[in-house]
């Protein structure tokens, strides 16, 4: 199941990288619960839409450089890349932990840190 897990969090991933947020989405549980540590936290697949269409006007850029599995979990730390609002790009570096629940991500409580290049 762990294999299969990561499989599907990469698959997700670069569908968001791809600028295709549905094909990510449908990855995702409708009861998703996604939160951002020390942020806001979205309840169900419409809250989660909603963010990404605000949030992913621009795909992010990502890079994984690592993914740990154990059981229904799936850890993935990296480096994000993405726009605020005026077009300039900020750079972070985060650690996702996904709960997944029958192959679909079910849960995310995210790690972000805005790191200066």
């Amino acid at each position: 199941m762990s294999t299969l897990n990561k499989e599907t969090l990469s698959a997700a991933n670069a569908a968001v990288t791809a600028g295709d947020n549905e094909t990510f989405l449908s990855f995702c549980t409708d009861d998703i619960i996604w939160s951002t540590i020390g942020g806001e936290t979205l309840h169900g697949k419409e809250a989660v839409r909603a963010w990404m269409k605000k949030e992913y006007v621009e795909p992010p850029e990502f890079s994984v450089h690592q993914l740990i599995a154990d059981g229904d979990f799936v850890a993935a730390l990296g480096d994000i890349t993405s726009k605020d609002e005026s077009g300039k790009p900020v750079a972070n570096s985060y650690c996702d932990v996904w709960r997944f629940r029958d192959g679909k991500m079910a849960e995310l409580k995210a790690f972000v840190i805005e790191v200066s290049k």
